[in-house]
């Protein structure tokens, strides 16, 4: 697990897919942001059978492998223990982090457990939790979670002083304001649209991951 955990501590740039019909053909798209310096790729949709998200994490593990990047599934740690996923990305409505943690060590099993937050209060839970990173956001208003109020800048701040755990920002980042993420504290940026959203996906993970390392090489000057 060596690489995987080093992977995980310096990672910099999440890819989050949000898939809404299945098609082979999205593992080129995920291949593509591998290639393009996306160090994990997450698997979420809200729309696709089990057996469509098993046939498109087999293939997507062994890619991640091949690049020797990370690869989660978001909600289901069924899912990502039968496909042997890195890891399984936990909204605050989905399975405890505990009953999780039980489940993965009952089954000898290692597997990173990232979380949502949306408040400082629920990343400090999260890191009493002892999950392996969270999610703090959204941090501007964003289709992919609809209805769902922006955090703003200003939780970002207050995490990067508090919480002594990997953090990644999320919601509505993308090349034109990905500086004012990393200003407020953020050292990992997740993007949805900012990726996959995009004509030329390998191009947009590199430039967007150029924009990252140049803004975090300027904030620790």
């Amino acid at each position: 697990m060596s690489w995987k955990s080093d992977c995980l501590r310096s990672f910099k740039l999440y890819a989050i897919t949000n898939i809404s019909k299945y098609d082979p053909a999205d593992i080129t798209k995920i291949e593509q942001a591998y290639r393009g310096g996306a160090d994990i790729v997450q698997l979420r949709s809200k729309v696709l059978t089990d057996q469509e998200i098993l046939r498109l994490a087999d293939k997507i593990r062994a890619v991640a492998n091949q690049y020797q990047k990370l690869f989660f599934i978001n909600d289901r740690l069924d899912l990502a223990m039968a496909v042997k996923a890195d890891g399984v990305h936990l909204g605050q409505d989905d399975l405890p982090v505990e009953m999780a943690q039980q489940i993965t060590r009952k089954a000898h099993r290692v597997l990173f457990i990232g979380k949502s937050t949306h408040s400082l209060e629920q990343a400090k839970q999260a890191m009493s939790e002892k999950v392996d990173y969270i999610g703090v956001g959204p941090i501007f208003a964003t289709p992919t979670k609809p209805g769902r109020p922006s955090v703003g800048l200003e939780l970002v701040k207050q995490v990067s002083e508090v919480i002594r755990i990997p953090f990644v920002a999320i919601g509505g980042i993308d090349i034109h304001n990905v500086h004012e993420v990393i200003e407020a504290g953020a050292r990992r940026i997740a993007v949805v649209r900012a990726v996959f959203d995009q004509p030329d996906i390998q191009k947009a993970t590199v430039q967007l991951r150029q924009h990252i390392e140049g803004e975090l090489i300027h904030a620790h000057t």
